[in-house]
C-alpha cells in the first residue's frame, strides 16, 4: 500500500483511496441506557451542539419545520480548519435524526444519521443507536489531516452526545460495557 508524508510524517491513504478519493465512513451500533425520546430531543436541538459538540463553535437553527431544519454550523479547528456550513435535518421523533450539507466549501459532501431503535425488553430506558457518517472534503489536504485524528474524532463526538444525555438526564441506566460494534472505511 502507497505511504506518503504529511508535514514529514508517514501516513498511509484511506483503505481503498486513489489519488481522487476522498470520502470517510464510520459506522457503529450501540446498546444505551438512555430512552430514544431521551436521544433524540439531545440529537435534534442542533442550536445546542455549540455548547458540546468538540470543534463547534456555533450552531443555529434558521428555519424550522414539524419533521426538519434547516441549521448553519460553524466548526473551527485552528489554525487548519475554520469552515461555516450549512445542513438539512430530517425528524422523525423518536426514531431518526439525519443530517445532511447543503451549503458549504469545506466539504464535497457530509451526511450523518442517528438511528434509534428498542433497546433491552426489560428496560424501558435502554435504546439501541445505529449512527454513521459519511463526508468528502473538498481538499485533499484537509482529508489527509482528518484521516490522522479521525477515529479520536468521531469517538469524541460520539461521546459528547452521550455526555450532554448526561448532563440533562443522568447516568445511564447501563452498566458501562463495551457493546460498540464499529466498522469504518
Amino acid at each position: 500500500q502507497l505511504v506518503r508524508k504529511l508535514f514529514g510524517f508517514p501516513f498511509k491513504p484511506f483503505k481503498g483511496q486513489t489519488n481522487t478519493s476522498k470520502l470517510k465512513k464510520y459506522s457503529e451500533r450501540r446498546i444505551l441506557g438512555y430512552s430514544k425520546d431521551q436521544l433524540f430531543e439531545v440529537v435534534s436541538r442542533v442550536d445546542d451542539y455549540h455548547l458540546f459538540v468538540p470543534a463547534c463553535v456555533k450552531s443555529r437553527v434558521i428555519e424550522r419545520h414539524n419533521t426538519s431544519l434547516t441549521a448553519e454550523l460553524e466548526i473551527g479547528i485552528p489554525p487548519l480548519i475554520w469552515e461555516r456550513y450549512t445542513s438539512r435535518v430530517v425528524l422523525q421523533r423518536p426514531h431518526l435524526v439525519s443530517a445532511k450539507c447543503i451549503d458549504g466549501k469545506l466539504f464535497r459532501y457530509l451526511e450523518t444519521n442517528w438511528r434509534f431503535g428498542d433497546g433491552l425488553a426489560h428496560n424501558p430506558q435502554t435504546c439501541s443507536l445505529d449512527f454513521n457518517v459519511s463526508f468528502e472534503f473538498r481538499s485533499l489536504i484537509h482529508s489527509q489531516l482528518v484521516h490522522i485524528f479521525f477515529d479520536e474524532m468521531v469517538h469524541k463526538t460520539v461521546n459528547a452526545f452521550l455526555k450532554r444525555a448526561e448532563q440533562l438526564y443522568g447516568k445511564q441506566t447501563l452498566p458501562t460495557i463495551s457493546t460498540r460494534l464499529s466498522h469504518k472505511t
